[in-house]
């Protein structure tokens, strides 16, 4: 009998590996995804989840037959091509692009050309896609409002791309030193490509564009040269009554936007689908050109190969139910955000409001809200907020690094009840006025 090999396990040095996986900002999804498990009694402020109350095992199998019986009825599948689509590998672009295309002109007044749509694994891995096709050269950078989603940030130091922030306006953007910034970037012989932003209820200040800070960053764009990624996972969940404002991408003439879609808060998480509008032409050498999708999905097909048939049913089949739109089928959630924010806010007036240094913002709508203190919000103090108060938030730090984000925390209300917001506000109220 052969004796075993015995040899040292291997120890991989750090330097070896990828630079941005030694990058704090690294550590930031995981923290903001697990930060409630390792809480479990604590009254939890930090993640950005949707409600679960309207989650109903009975649902995925009334959208599966739904899109099934699209398939049959509809498309003219018989029964063998009806277990291919499901079962097997899929088209790398997507098998629901057309329903998606469908819902974007029922509820954005968006028209856009199905095959422009490429459905992924989340916004996430559309977010991604993106940036490494538009990543070209090493002069290349990309610019992001900021504060900013922490997962640009962390997509972007995966593909060694610089970020540049570019401050918030009254009117969303700030047109002046976007300009600015601009200039110092091609000034330093780089060359700037896009401008990442969440134009509604932004994750994290919970901010929003207004019409005119729209139409003016789309004429910039033009000027500029500049392409704008456009996230917007929230525009649905207005705070009141009234019509929502466009989408950059409804009101994009020149197809200056890529307007990423996330699926995961207007139908659930759970399913991890998405999709990228990218209908920006690309130059042909037979001078036929195609579409930026097209060059996504290339990407795509060695990534994550497609994205899951079963998945992208799940969602068909909630959009046929409820006649193509997601508006129909998110009216119970958008009253329930609704109904929260207002309670976070009114909640924090009663119990903060006056207190010297402590401020917040006032969104319209969406899942945020941000508080200001007058000490350091860190992932310490994070710790003594769970152990001794049972309350978590984020610190605003995760997505920002300047001086004003120290004093910051970000609030969620979106996955709590009433009950649970006036009992959270209580403990957090406790913590703060120890801290002054």
């Amino acid at each position: 009998m052969t004796a075993p090999v015995t040899s040292t396990p291997v120890q991989l040095d750090p330097a070896d590996l990828h630079a941005s996986l030694s990058d704090p900002a690294m550590l930031s999804m995981n923290f903001l995804n697990e930060v409630a498990n390792r809480f479990p009694d604590a009254i939890s402020f930090a993640p950005g989840r949707p409600a679960e109350d309207g989650f109903d095992l009975a649902d995925l199998h009334r959208y599966l037959d739904a899109y099934a019986l699209h398939l049959t009825e509809t498309k003219g599948y018989d029964r063998a091509r009806v277990h291919r689509e499901l079962f097997q590998y899929g088209r790398t672009k997507g098998i629901v692009h057309e329903l998606i295309a469908r819902q974007l002109e029922l509820d954005e007044g968006i028209t856009v050309d199905p095959e422009a749509i490429l459905v992924t694994v989340g916004a996430q891995e559309a977010l991604w896609l993106v940036l490494r096709a538009l990543r070209a050269t090493d002069r290349d950078v990309l610019l992001a409002v900021a504060p900013t989603y922490v997962g640009l940030t962390g997509a972007a130091r995966l593909l060694d791309w610089p970020v540049r922030p570019v401050r918030e306006g009254p009117d969303g953007v700030d047109p002046d030193d976007l300009l600015a910034r601009l200039a110092a970037a091609r000034a330093e012989g780089l060359r700037p490509r896009a401008l990442y932003l969440v134009p509604d209820f932004s994750n994290p200040s919970g901010r929003s564009m207004t019409v005119r800070g729209r139409a003016r960053l789309l004429e910039i764009a033009a000027e500029q040269d500049l392409l704008l990624l456009e996230d917007n996972p929230y525009g649905f969940f207005q705070a009141v009554e009234g019509e929502r404002p466009p989408t950059l991408k409804a009101l994009d003439t020149g197809q200056r936007v890529v307007h990423l879609g996330s699926l995961s808060k207007t139908c659930f998480p759970g399913a991890r689908v998405g999709f990228a509008v990218a209908d920006q032409r690309i130059a042909g050498r037979d001078g036929a050109g195609g579409l930026l999708a097209d060059e996504l999905s290339k990407a795509k097909s060695m990534l994550t190969v497609n994205t899951s048939p079963v998945s992208q049913a799940l969602i068909g089949g909630m959009l046929l139910k409820h006649g193509g739109s997601l508006l129909r089928a998110n009216r119970r959630q958008i009253d329930t955000y609704r109904r929260n924010l207002h309670c976070l806010l009114r909640g924090l007036a009663r119990r903060l409001g006056g207190l010297d240094g402590v401020r917040w913002n006032t969104p319209g709508g969406g899942f945020f809200v941000g508080l200001t203190v007058p000490f350091p919000v860190t992932d310490e103090l994070l710790d003594v907020a769970a152990n001794r108060y049972g309350v978590l938030f984020t610190p605003m730090r995760h997505f920002h690094d300047d001086e004003v984000a120290a004093y910051q925390m970000r609030l969620s209300c979106s996955s709590l009840t009433t009950d649970q917001i006036e009992a959270g506000l209580d403990r957090l109220t406790d913590l703060i006025t120890e801290r002054i």
